[in-house]
């Protein structure tokens, strides 16, 4: 059960950044290949800055979701002693 919660809580917390990524990764070589232009540069700044504004902006949530998983992890301690 543990093990569960904990994939899901990761699952929860990574994905506005990858997601995010992945969009402008995608968008990003779709110009590349429009343009044929070859710059290994041009990934990773747009990347860099999208990801640092999706924690920005989902940085609360993120934070909210792995408190409320270690107040869990804890209540499943005690219910084990119990």
């Amino acid at each position: 059960m543990i093990m569960q919660d904990a994939i899901y809580t990761v699952l929860e917390v990574a994905l506005p950044a990858i997601l995010v990524g992945l969009v402008i990764g995608i968008i990003i070589s779709i110009f590349q290949a429009a343009t044929q232009v070859n710059e290994q540069t041009l990934t990773f700044v747009p990347k860099i800055i999208g990801i640092f504004v999706a924690i920005l902006i989902f940085g609360g949530t993120m934070v909210t979701n792995l408190t409320d998983f270690g107040y869990r992890v804890y209540e499943y301690a005690l219910a084990a002693i119990m």
